[in-house]
């Protein structure tokens, strides 16, 4: 019996490689880092087999490291993601995205009668209920937001 070739992808030689996204996520991911656009080099891999998640998604992106305001969107969509800063093909840099307890001016509230959608300068604040699936609570009308509605932003 002829044994399959196994196709790899190829490794970046520096980048940002976001691993264990949800599944199916790894669109709004790129949604959020404003990618691709035309010089970026990007590979996505969807509903890859895990162990630890079932299925996963993952994303690299060459010649780029993410800004914290990108990682803490991305913990909203994604919040068991990985992050790993690649320098010279060696990971130089792993760390797990965190879902802070409070999201200050990334996401709006989709109450019409909120503070934060009015002529006011008030920026949206929420607060984390539930990680897992992600649910907010907007600090100013209490209305609470799920990740349907939050990745919709994205």
């Amino acid at each position: 019996m002829k044994k399959p070739k196994e196709l790899k992808v190829k490794p970046i030689k520096n980048g940002t490689v976001i691993d264990h996204i949800t599944a199916n996520k790894s669109l709004s991911v790129l949604k959020i880092l404003g990618l691709p656009h035309d010089q970026s080099k990007v590979t996505i891999t969807m509903n890859v087999q895990s162990s630890h998640m079932g299925s996963k998604d993952i994303v690299k992106i060459e010649s780029r490291e993410l800004y914290s305001s990108e990682v803490d969107q991305i913990a909203l969509i994604a919040p068991k993601a990985t992050i790993n800063i690649i320098r010279d093909y060696e990971i130089v840099e792993k760390g797990k995205v965190q879902l802070l307890s409070e999201i200050k001016n990334l996401v709006d509230c989709p109450n019409p009668n909120c503070i934060t959608n009015t002529i006011e300068p008030i920026y949206g604040k929420f607060y984390v209920i539930k990680k897992e699936p992600v649910l907010l609570r907007c600090h100013y009308c209490d209305r609470l937001m799920e990740e349907e509605e939050i990745e919709s932003q994205f």
